[in-house]
């Protein structure tokens, strides 16, 4: 694979891709409205792109059901001489017909949704690597890439492995994932995510002046990160999510071939087939809360 560091335009130019979570039954019942939201992110990419001529910024929506590219700078301004407003104004409609078109596929899927629903965040973080995977094959140079996800709906459970899988392959190609969280419950995938790939998690306390945090934290570059005291996660949910419930789990029994995890004995492992012998040992769930 590419090193991200081996090929750059400068220290200052920046490849960002921003995952935003559209998940309309979070939004619904938001302290602050989807337009306002999507005002402060058309403010913030704007500001981006002033920055340098040379950044490239892309804009994923991650829905319940799916998720796809709604903005590329890279296509939009490739002329020079598209104008700014429309081409924003462009991409806040394709906003409106993805997320359309997404509550008529969740709804044609019989898919049972509430306000916990879960946003499609493991498909969206695919997507965003693969874009910088296509960006570092498509020449010789190339802006510093790194991943803002900006969420608001409850963590899936259901996909912790496919989210843990994203989160390791950006540690191999050192693109940083930053996280900025715009509703009430922290998500311990994107800490994890922060953590492990060295990007910034922060849950903004005022989200009625969301484009300052977005533009005082997220919008720096990664050189200019080492000059700078940035927001830090005071603590880190490491717990996973058991294989055969998708529920997070304290303590339980994980696979010595595979390592899939289980929050109850199996005789046999539902992930890779492997037996094994039951021996001695006490029931997980009979035992005290040891956590600190």
């Amino acid at each position: 694979m590419t090193s991200a560091h081996s090929k750059l335009y400068s220290d200052d130019v920046s490849l960002v891709v921003v995952v935003v979570d559209t998940n309309p039954f979070f939004w619904a019942g938001a302290a602050l409205p989807f337009a306002d939201f999507l005002s402060h992110l058309i403010h913030f990419v704007n500001s981006l792109l002033l920055l340098s001529n040379l950044n490239h910024v892309v804009i994923i929506a991650a829905g319940v059901s799916s998720c796809a590219y709604v903005f590329d700078s890279g296509n939009a301004y490739a002329g020079g001489t598209a104008d700014v407003a429309e081409t924003l104004g462009k991409a806040s409609r394709k906003m409106e017909e993805f997320i359309k078109q997404d509550a008529r596929e969740t709804a044609s899927n019989g898919t049972v949704a509430d306000g916990g629903a879960a946003s499609l965040f493991s498909g969206a973080l695919s997507l965003a690597l693969c874009y910088i995977q296509r960006i570092f094959r498509s020449g010789t140079r190339h802006p510093q890439p790194r991943i803002l996800c900006l969420q608001g709906s409850p963590d899936g459970p259901e996909q912790y492995v496919a989210v843990m899988n994203s989160i390791f392959s950006a540690q191999r190609s050192m693109v940083p994932i930053d996280t900025c969280i715009v509703g009430t419950q922290d998500s311990a995938f994107l800490q994890q995510a922060s953590y492990i790939t060295g990007g910034v998690y922060m849950k903004p306390q005022e989200l009625s002046g969301l484009f300052q945090y977005l533009a005082a934290v997220f919008a720096t570059d990664l050189h200019s990160r080492t000059f700078l005291r940035l927001p830090k996660t005071l603590g880190v949910d490491f717990r996973a999510s058991c294989f055969c419930h998708k529920k997070t789990i304290d303590m339980g029994y994980v696979c010595s071939v595979c390592l899939s995890i289980f929050c109850k004995y199996h005789k046999k492992c539902s992930t890779c087939g492997s037996e094994f012998s039951r021996v001695s040992m006490p029931d997980l769930n009979s035992l005290p809360d040891q956590r600190q």
